[in-house]
């Protein structure tokens, strides 16, 4: 790959963390994502045992 696309890459990922650790409402953000797929790996769980 392109050094200045990793590059770029890394950045922007850090930049990413950088913000959501600075900013209450990015954490709340996160964290309902994190409630979201959580709900549902929990409701594919669930209809997988019943079969």
């Amino acid at each position: 790959m392109d050094d200045k696309f990793l590059t770029g890459m890394l950045l922007g990922i850090l930049g990413g963390a950088f913000i959501a650790t600075n900013s209450a409402k990015a954490r709340m953000l996160v964290k309902e994502g994190q409630d979201c797929v959580k709900q549902k790996m929990d409701k594919l769980d669930k209809q997988s045992q019943k079969q």
